[in-house]
């Protein structure tokens, strides 16, 4: 397995994460493709798990203040539940830390919940919130 990271869009790297993402969560979830690909594309990093050459999983961050929020995270799905995700979200961990930002943000899907707080993270008081039709919950992880 390899990590690449970018933030250039007219990368293949930034291409392999639309396609995951497209797989995930335009049709196996029904996200409108405009809600999927949206106009923070230009301003995230994206990280993309390769399993050789082909693209498995995926996660994008967008700077904020004094943090990053997580978002796109998606994992093709034959390769689901062989902790490709906690790879991805590893790696954006120790990127935040290496960048000494104060915390990590997301929106989880209320199934995810769980495996978000195996990596540290905590649920916020932000009460559950729909997101393209999906309940979510929002979840940080301190890092200073």
């Amino acid at each position: 397995m390899e990590l690449k990271t970018t933030t250039a869009l007219d990368s293949a790297i930034h291409q392999d994460s639309v396609q995951i993402r497209t797989h995930v969560f335009v049709k196996e979830q029904h996200v409108p493709a405009d809600l999927e690909v949206d106009s923070d594309e230009g301003k995230a990093t994206y990280f993309v798990l390769y399993d050789a050459d082909l693209p498995v999983a995926t996660a994008r961050i967008l700077p904020e203040a004094n943090g990053y929020h997580v978002q796109r995270v998606a994992v093709e799905k034959v390769y689901r539940k062989h902790g490709l995700g906690k790879m991805v979200l590893t790696a954006i961990i120790k990127y935040a830390r290496q960048h000494h930002v104060a915390f990590l943000k997301l929106g989880a899907q209320i199934q995810a919940v769980g495996f978000y707080k195996t990596l540290g993270f905590e649920l916020t008081n932000r009460p559950e919130f729909l997101d393209a039709g999906i309940r979510h919950r929002e979840m940080i992880l301190k890092l200073d």
